[in-house]
């Protein structure tokens, strides 16, 4: 049996203001799903990392008492922040069944150029994990350097220079303590004047 092709299920999150394009690889299957918004896994990190980082607080964006996610609030931070989010592919096919990077094979990838056209402020792009980056890779010219967690890199999309920049990846299956991830993040949010 073939398995299906699935289309990217959530409409890009572009605040008009946005300086910054979070980029991961696909979400996760649907049952593992809290919220219908990016990062949605009650087991993966990434609004941990930015209630640490941003609020002193990993449980910020965490509604307890549902035991979910508190999507308004992650929202309105957002849109406060110009933080924009998306993914870096728009059909994937998994080979396992799972979450897992490993076992995603990209379709197709995301228009990131046309993407940027609606946040014409956007100077940054930031991938979350190396499936990400690897992909965001793909569309990009061929002279453009690939990121890494050391060294950010820059290219040129739409006549406007933009900066890549490669995080960790905020799933709990990364090898890293929580604590060590935000202090990575907050380092780059404080590089890119964002906190």
């Amino acid at each position: 049996m073939t398995p299906e092709i699935e289309q990217h299920p959530l409409a890009p999150f572009l605040p008009q203001n946005a300086k910054l394009l979070m980029l991961g690889s696909f979400p996760p299957p649907k049952q593992r799903w809290k919220m219908d918004f990016y990062y949605p896994n009650f087991q993966n990190d990434m609004w941990r990392i930015l209630g640490l980082i941003f609020f002193q607080n990993k449980d910020y964006f965490i509604d307890h008492a549902a035991k979910n996610f508190n999507l308004p609030l992650i929202q309105a931070f957002l849109n406060e922040r110009g933080i924009a989010i998306y993914d870096t592919a728009e059909q994937i096919v998994r080979l396992k069944g799972n979450a897992s990077d490993q076992f995603l094979q990209i379709k197709k990838a995301t228009d990131i150029p046309h993407l940027l056209q609606y946040i014409p402020l956007c100077r940054h792009i930031m991938t979350t994990g190396d499936k990400a980056t690897d992909t965001l890779m793909t569309v990009l010219t061929e002279d453009t350097v690939k990121p890494t967690l050391q060294h950010s890199s820059c290219t040129w999309i739409n006549g406007q220079e933009i900066f890549l920049h490669r995080m960790p990846s905020s799933s709990r299956a990364y090898p890293l303590a929580l604590d060590k991830k935000a202090e990575q993040y907050a380092a780059f949010f404080q590089s890119i004047s964002m906190l």
